[in-house]
């Protein structure tokens, strides 16, 4: 996985509505990257809702906001239209991204254990660089997080 000081990959992907999503896309502007397991689970719903919730905070910081998960764009598309997500959540289903951040790996669920999205948020400053990486993300209070640090 990457850590604060790297340089974070190039990525590129569609979100909801189709549009295309690079990271070029964000040259000069902070954004928060977080990976999320899947749409419309109660802990990626609550994630997203409080990130909706304090969106404007988190622009008065300076933040743009990307979800990426490995779901389909319609599945996206259904997820950001139920919960009113504005902010753009990119279908990785290749999990060209999800690899290139390191953020695929084994997880445990109910005693049993398989390989899936690891829920990891980067900020990335205004020149690509990781800023920081947060690996225990509290879904409730995801953007305090995020305004804390």
């Amino acid at each position: 996985m990457l850590k604060k000081g790297d340089q974070a990959p190039e990525f590129e992907g569609t979100d909801q509505n189709g549009n295309p999503i690079k990271s070029s896309d964000y040259k000069g502007k902070k954004f928060v990257l977080f990976f999320y397991p899947k749409a419309n689970t109660p802990g990626c719903t609550a994630e997203a809702c409080d990130l909706r919730d304090h969106e404007d905070a988190l622009k008065a910081k300076g933040y743009a906001i990307i979800g990426v998960s490995a779901d389909s764009v319609k599945r996206q598309k259904n997820f950001a239209d139920k919960f009113a997500l504005k902010y753009p959540l990119i279908a990785d289903e290749d999990k060209k991204i999800i690899e290139a951040f390191g953020v695929w790996g084994p997880k445990k669920f109910m005693g049993r254990e398989f390989d899936g999205i690891l829920r990891t948020t980067f900020i990335i400053d205004a020149n690509g660089i990781i800023e920081n990486v947060i690996e225990k993300v509290k879904t409730k209070e995801h953007a305090k997080q995020i305004l804390e640090l």
